[in-house]
C-alpha cells in the first residue's frame, strides 16, 4: 500500500516500522552467492585461515596469569604453566587494551568490535571482527559465520555485531550446533526449506518496492539513509540465495555422537568443554571459518568444580576484596578455564590438514574485557594468542601504564586470512612483534 505524507512530514511510527524491519537485516549478514563445491575447495591454492575469538567476561587473576620476564625465555606464570606444554603454540600479551573501551562489565560486547565507551548513552556498537570476517569470505562455507556462548544473559550480551551495529544472538544449545552441522533433512524437507528461503527473497522484493515508494517523498538526507537500508535488503537477497544453493550440499558426517544439552548453568564448565567441542567441530568440518564464543560469567551462579567447593557466584568471587578463600575459589576456576582451553588446544593440534594441523591453520584469541574484575579496569587485558602460523612461544610485553592497542593484533588477523586491511576500529597498524611462521 502506498505511503501518503502530510505536510511532507513522515509519521513517526511509520519511521518505526521501517526501522524495525532494517534492524532485523543484520541478523543474516551480507553473504556473496558462489558455493564452493567440495573439490574447488580441495583446489584453494592457499592454506585455509579461520578465527575463533572467546571472552571470558570475568577475566583472570592478573598476578596468577601474566609472566614476569617478556620475550621468549619468560617463566611461566601459575596459570600458563597448565598449557606450557603449547608453549610454542601460543603468545601471551601484557599492556593491552581497547583504547576508550571502558565502562567496566558492557565494555564485553566491545571485546571483537573495540566501540569506545559502551556504558555511556546513547552507545552504538560497531562491526565486530567476525563479522568483518564473515563479509569476506562467508560464502565459502555453510555457515558464514557461529555465534556461541555459555550462560549468556541473551539480548544483551554478545561477540558478534553487524555493520548496522545489531547483536547477533549467541547460541548455548551444543545440541542444535550438532544439529545444523551434521543433520542432513530428507528431500521433502530440503525443498520445504528452499521455499522458506524463497518466500523469505520474495518478502524482500516487497519491503525494497515499498521503500522505494515511501523515498520519493524524503528529503536528502533521508534518502542516504534509506539507500543503506536498500543496500542491506539486496545483501541480504544475495545471501539467501546462497543459503538455497547449501540446502542441496550435502553435510559432512559426525565422527562422534550428538551431545546432550545441559540446563543447570552451575554445570558452567562442562557447557564450556561443550560448547569448544561445537566449535572444534565446525573448525574440522570446514563449516564456517568465522566463530565466537562468550563465556558468561557475569550471568554465572555459584557453580561446579570438580574437587572444589565453590560457596558464592562467579560475580561475587570477582569482587574478592583481596580475601582468601574468595581468591582460592577464583584461582580454581581460572585453572579450569586453561584446562579447557588445553584441551582445545589438544584437539586442534591433533587433527590434521594437509601438510598442517588444525591449530596451525585456527587463530584463536582468548582473553577478556577485564584487566581485574575486581576492580573494572578495561586496561592490560589478558590475552592469549594462538595458531594460525604465527611464530609463538612468547610473551608480548608492552607498557602496562600506556597501553599498546589490541586491536592491531586483528589487522595482523585480517592480513593472515589473506585480507588487504591496514586498519581496523582503532588500531594503529599491524601488531608489532607479532611475526609469521
Amino acid at each position: 500500500m502506498p505511503v501518503f505524507l502530510k505536510n511532507h512530514q513522515l509519521p513517526r511510527r511509520t519511521m518505526l516500522r521501517a526501522a524495525g524491519v532494517g534492524l532485523a537485516l543484520p541478523f543474516l549478514e551480507a553473504m556473496r552467492p558462489a558455493v564452493l563445491s567440495a573439490t574447488e575447495r580441495s583446489k584453494e591454492s592457499k592454506p585455509i585461515r579461520r578465527m575463533l575469538g572467546i571472552c571470558n567476561n570475568l577475566g583472570l587473576l592478573p598476578e596468577k596469569f601474566f609472566p614476569q620476564a617478556p620475550g621468549r625465555d619468560y617463566k611461566a606464570s601459575p596459570y600458563l604453566e597448565t598449557i606450557n606444554h603449547h608453549r610454542q603454540d601460543y603468545t601471551v600479551f601484557s599492556g593491552v587494551w581497547h583504547p576508550d573501551v571502558d565502562g567496566g562489565h558492557p565494555a564485553d560486547i566491545c571485546f571483537l568490535t573495540a566501540a569506545p565507551h559502551p556504558g555511556s548513552g546513547g552507545f552504538r556498537n560497531t562491526i565486530s571482527l567476525d563479522q568483518y570476517i564473515s563479509e569476506r569470505v562467508g560464502h565459502l562455507t555453510r555457515f558464514p559465520s557461529m555465534t556461541l556462548g555459555v550462560n549468556v544473559q541473551q539480548g544483551t550480551r554478545s561477540l558478534s555485531w553487524t555493520g548496522a551495529g545489531v547483536l547477533i544472538p549467541c547460541e548455548e544449545s551444543p545440541a542444535r550446533v550438532y544439529e545444523q552441522l551434521f543433520l542432513q533433512g530428507s528431500p521433502d524437507e530440503t525443498a520445504d526449506q528452499i521455499r522458506k528461503l524463497q518466500v523469505g527473497q520474495s518478502i524482500m522484493d516487497a519491503v525494497a518496492d515499498q521503500t522505494l515508494r515511501l523515498a520519493r517523498n524524503l528529503g536528502t538526507e533521508d534518502r542516504t539513509r534509506l539507500d543503506q537500508y536498500l543496500t542491506g535488503v539486496r545483501d541480504l537477497e544475495q545471501r539467501l540465495v546462497a543459503s538455497e544453493q547449501w540446502e542441496l550440499v550435502p553435510k559432512p558426517i559426525p565422527r562422534s555422537t550428538a551431545p546432550l544439552d545441559l540446563s543447570d548453568p552451575k554445570q558452567y564448565m562442562e557447557k564450556v568443554r561443550l560448547i569448544y567441542d561445537m566449535a572444534r567441530l565446525a573448525i574440522e568440518t570446514d563449516s564456517t571459518r568465522a566463530i565466537t564464543i562468550l563465556l558468561d560469567s557475569v550471568n554465572s551462579p555459584a557453580i561446579e568444580i570438580e574437587g572444589v567447593e565453590i560457596t558464592d557466584g562467579y560475580h561475587n568471587l570477582s569482587h574478592h576484596g583481596k580475601n582468601e578463600d574468595k581468591l582460592s575459589q577464583l584461582e580454581a576456576i581460572d585453572q579450569w578455564h586453561m584446562r579447557l582451553l588445553d584441551e582445545l588446544f589438544t584437539g586442534l593440534k591433533g587433527t590434521p590438514e594437509q601438510e598442517d594441523n588444525l591449530l596451525d591453520r585456527t587463530m584463536i584469541m582468548y582473553g577478556s574485557n577485564l584487566g581485574n574484575a575486581n576492580t573494572h579496569v578495561t586496561t592490560n587485558l589478558p590475552v592469549i594468542f594462538a595458531g594460525g602460523g604465527f611464530r609463538h612461544g612468547q610473551h608480548l610485553a608492552f607498557n602496562t601504564e600506556d597501553n599498546y592497542p589490541l586491536p592491531n593484533l586483528f589487522v595482523s588477523m585480517l592480513q593472515r586470512l589473506g585480507l588487504e586491511v591496514s586498519q581496523f576500529a582503532t588500531s594503529t597498524g599491524s601488531m608489532r612483534g607479532l611475526e609469521l611462521a
